[in-house]
């Protein structure tokens, strides 16, 4: 949607493709990073963005073992615009960001349109199949770009190289109603052999479990009284509110994995996002590194996309293959910090060999907390942070009676 909108505002013809009839999906990445909020300025949607329902998280504190909060990452120290990252329903944002595309004359958005294929001329591919309403159909295109998520079917098809790295855990995701005002802080609680996420949000709290991969059977087998146990045993200040958990069916399971494309395009197409390279959900940062993606292609290939667009011609594998070159430092960046807190920290809580927040690290932070910038800037705006480019940029536009805020 990011990319299309940039395209669209270069005066490039683009059509998006979407399977579902709406964006409406649940723990499906939640997090807006500061580098991201900082974009929506620069593209004149921060003031719509904003009148959405959304929480502030400014930073993530533990419990160092005697009773006290450690801060871990504080994202209030950064010298950004906006210094938290925002939590708000991912469709809300793809509900703003559409809108703000069907504002520009060259961008079309097509729901319930599942694309089941590529188009090949040769070695070229040429465009997509897709299944619709109105029955299959085949879309013709200069480039087709794949920002179909980790199980992508245009991925699939190419059978472009990848570099899996191993992943030792899964996620569950569930909602836990509560009252009590969480401030804005991120809550990681421990336990033996257990992990326990709990993010603030208006009214509820979203909860991550994390445990062994490959034990979601054993996990919905011993029910729902023994998981609202397990949870309110980790996360106090939780119990309160476990019982809303209505039963294993509101638990969501997310199969973790962590990959790259060791190659992002072929002859024709591009793989950005998690199509090129799958995060985990360590530090929320999945969608923040598509959204980089999304404008860094935006800003290499606007200019061969118009000229092929406007005078015929191809999109050079060239031009396709300097996105990867400009974005593959950033990837292995932050999925090497991921990597390292799976192994430093989760595996061995999982394992049992951790059972509380290990109090040197604790001590530390207590006494140096300005180090808790350092993990912010990873986490918040990341390696290599992309700008707008000067031709997307628009003042800013409030939000309309139309586009106020869901209940």
């Amino acid at each position: 949607m990011v990319l299309g909108l940039l395209l669209a505002r270069a005066g490039v013809r683009v059509t998006v493709l979407e399977k579902h009839a709406d964006f409406l999906r649940d723990f499906r990445g939640d997090t807006v990073h500061p580098s991201t909020l900082g974009l929506l300025d620069d593209l004149g949607l921060f003031e719509r963005f904003d009148a959405l329902p959304h929480s502030r998280i400014r930073r993530a504190q533990v419990d160092a073992g005697d009773g006290t909060m450690v801060t871990l990452v504080d994202l209030g120290r950064l010298p950004v615009r906006h210094p938290y990252i925002a939590m708000v329903p991912q469709w809300d944002l793809l509900d703003l960001l559409a809108d703000a595309g069907r504002e520009e004359p060259t961008f079309d958005l097509r729901m319930r349109h599942e694309v089941t294929g590529v188009v090949r001329d040769g070695e070229r591919i040429v465009g997509v199949d897709y299944a619709s309403p109105d029955g299959p159909g085949r879309l013709e295109a200069d480039l087709v770009v794949a920002c179909d998520g980790r199980w992508s079917v245009v991925r699939r098809q190419l059978g472009l190289p990848s570099k899996d790295l191993h992943v030792g855990f899964d996620v569950w995701w569930f909602r836990v109603p509560t009252r009590r005002d969480r401030r804005e802080s991120l809550l990681p609680r421990i336990g033996t052999g257990r992990v326990v996420i709990a993010i603030p949000r208006g009214g509820y709290t979203q909860v991550a479990y994390l445990g062994r991969k490959g034990t979601d059977a054993q996990l919905r087998a011993r029910g729902i009284e023994a998981f609202r146990a397990e949870i309110a045993a980790v996360a106090p200040e939780l119990a309160e509110g476990v019982g809303g958990i209505a039963s294993m069916d509101d638990v969501k399971h997310l199969d973790v994995r962590v990959d790259r494309l060791r190659r992002w395009h072929a002859a024709g197409v591009l793989c950005i996002g998690d199509a090129a390279h799958a995060m985990s959900p360590v530090g929320g940062v999945g969608i923040n590194l598509a959204v980089q993606d999304a404008v860094g292609a935006a800003r290499l290939l606007a200019g061969p996309l118009r000229r092929a667009q406007d005078a015929g011609g191809l999109v050079a594998d060239a031009a396709l293959a300097r996105l990867r070159r400009r974005r593959i430092v950033p990837t292995v960046v932050t999925q090497g910090m991921q990597r390292a807190m799976h192994a430093g920290l989760i595996d061995r809580v999982l394992d049992g060999r951790l059972t509380e927040f290990p109090s040197r690290a604790a001590e530390v932070m207590r006494r140096l907390p300005a180090l808790s910038v350092v993990p912010a800037l990873l986490v918040g705006v990341g390696p290599r942070p992309e700008r707008a480019p000067a031709w997307a940029r628009r003042e800013p536009t409030p939000a309309r009676a139309a586009e106020s805020p869901r209940a």
